[in-house]
């Protein structure tokens, strides 16, 4: 009987601080050993207790990236799929949380037969099962380990990656920050010499040690950080900060990553195809015009600094759609509970995006941005919640439903246009609240002969392609479109472009386009599916529309 194939494994650790781009560096590798012909798997591990992102803060966090399968991860993943143009699984996110609870679930039902449980050798066995549960049909599982490295909480995955490197083949990266001092014009590398230090007293020694900072490095102090890293100098990477993160592949692979890799795991070296991946970048880097696009949302600030972390999808999927057309998004990001009418006057932008949030909090901001763009025949593109505000604004001010709101916003609303799902009431009530919101892809109904069909009929491909009328798009949300009001909203203009199978559930709305050139809502989030090579068709007909304004 043949002997199963096993993956081969690259950890990615990071030294000196953390939000570094480790979960760019994983993507950037993922990408470029599919494009030398192999299959790649990633796998994201977040250190901390909760079983996953959904109920963290995003203001904090920052996104929560949702999967297929109903998955509510961190951003990194979504990097991953971006730049692999591949769909992955909640599974491929470890988290401490599912690992401990996964252990004292097996305590409990008494599969380890009365042993003690213990720290070693319990939970990492536990995190190589996840591991290995993951490897099958893929050549490679590339692996970021969150965190920096000395954190406390890494090192039951530290030892767990130790561990695989004597039961497959393995490789270990370091991404490490090299600061630059101003004030002495100088490169100090002793913070990644300790890091590394710090990594080896876990029994990994790095294969390859990525710098990353502000500025490159030449190759003579990159060899001098090598020798005193006991790293070769072929395994020595810069990845300064580029003009995009589409940039950082090429970047690496102009430095011999994929030629290391192969020499590594001793294979046949297999030059990657990067043509399109290039030509994507140098529309995104080199673009022949711009448009300024507002974005109009409530996490776009945490205490005095600007928050880009919170939308980043949509962010991205903004660019991909206009790097279709080889232009530059100037994307310029409103705080909506700070919002008045005034600053999108001042900015006259080129169109609207109102994306996702939770709550009442700068709920009116986002009604109000709507409303101008409606009535300034702008360009608008609203996302789940956004949408949500977009059916209140029509309800108000088109249909003269004053009080209309969302349960969410006002429980006391006369006009509840939005209301929350039945089972998702059920829930709350009893405190509920991780996992179970609606999440997942879901399948929506397109009506002909909408905006809604059009884009998808003009751009959709893989994985966004329209069958029969019919889309799969992931959610996040517990409230929803209230069809008590669908007759009187119809009669006065507005379209119910796309529905659930059942035709139950509200998916997607618009405007007809002889009344405004482009009014989209949807209760889904197109922006996780965008991808470079593939952007979102909602995007790029949103961006198709600026255009030709």
């Amino acid at each position: 009987m043949p002997q199963k194939k096993h993956s081969k494994y690259i950890f990615v650790t990071g030294g000196v601080v953390s939000g570094l781009g480790k979960g760019i560096v994983c993507a950037s590798i993922g990408m470029i050993l599919k494009a030398s012909g192999y299959r790649v798997g990633h796998i994201k591990i977040d250190p901390y207790l909760n079983v996953d992102a959904g109920t963290m803060r995003p203001a904090e966090h920052g996104e929560v990236f949702v999967t297929d399968d109903g998955g509510e991860i961190d951003q990194d993943l979504g990097n991953y799929e971006r730049f692999a143009n591949e769909s992955y699984s909640k599974e491929n996110n470890i988290t401490s949380g599912k690992v401990f609870k996964t252990v004292i679930e097996n305590e409990r039902s008494f599969k380890y037969e009365g042993r003690d449980v213990e720290m070693i050798p319990d939970v990492p066995n536990e995190i190589k099962r996840r591991f290995y549960a993951l490897e099958e049909g893929f050549d490679f599982m590339v692996v970021e380990v969150g965190g920096t490295t000395g954190d406390i909480e890494n090192l039951p995955f530290l030892y767990s990656a130790r561990e695989v490197g004597r039961e497959r083949q393995a490789m270990y990266a370091m991404v490490s920050y090299v600061p630059f001092l101003k004030n002495v014009g100088e490169l100090k590398t002793k913070p990644t010499q300790h890091a590394v230090s710090s990594l080896r007293s876990t029994g990994i020694n790095p294969d390859i040690l990525i710098t990353r900072g502000e500025i490159p490095m030449d190759r003579p102090r990159l060899e001098t950080l090598g020798k005193r890293c006991f790293i070769d100098n072929d395994a020595m990477f810069d990845d300064p900060d580029c003009e995009s993160i589409y940039g950082v592949p090429l970047k690496l692979e102009e430095q011999g990553l994929s030629r290391k890799i192969a020499k590594h795991f001793n294979l046949r070296y297999k030059k990657p195809n990067l043509g399109q991946w290039k030509e994507f970048t140098k529309n995104v880097e080199q673009p022949r015009g711009q448009v300024t696009i507002a974005l109009v949302g409530k996490y776009v600030k945490h205490g005095g600094s600007a928050h880009r972390d919170v939308y980043v999808s949509v962010l991205e999927a903004i660019r991909h759609a206009a790097a279709s057309f080889g232009v530059k998004a100037d994307v310029v990001a409103y705080d909506s509970t700070e919002f008045d009418a005034d600053l999108l006057e001042k900015l006259n932008p080129d169109g609207i995006v109102v994306p996702q949030g939770w709550g009442s909090r700068g709920a009116e901001g986002k009604i109000s941005a709507i409303n101008w763009a409606r009535e300034k025949k702008i360009p608008f593109l609203g996302l789940c919640f956004g949408m949500q505000m977009a059916v209140i604004e029509f309800a108000r001010n088109v249909s003269g439903m004053v009080d209309a709101n969302s349960e969410e916003v006002s429980s006391t609303t006369k006009h509840p246009v939005i209301h929350i799902m039945p089972d998702q009431a059920e829930y709350l009530r009893n405190h509920q609240y991780g996992g179970t919101i609606r999440l997942g892809s879901w399948p929506c109904v397109v009506k002909p002969k909408t905006i809604l069909e059009k884009a998808y009929s003009k751009f959709g491909k893989d994985p966004n392609s329209m069958v029969n009328n019919s889309i799969n798009e992931r959610h996040r949300h517990r409230y929803e479109f209230n069809n008590k009001y669908k007759v009187e909203l119809e009669r006065k203009g507005l379209i119910v472009s796309g529905t659930s199978p059942d035709g139950k559930l509200v998916e997607a709305i618009e405007l007809p386009r002889e009344v405004h050139p482009f009014f989209v809502g949807t209760q889904f989030h197109p922006e996780y599916k965008s991808r470079p090579l593939s952007p979102h068709p909602l995007f790029v007909a949103f961006i198709e529309a600026i255009n030709k304004l």
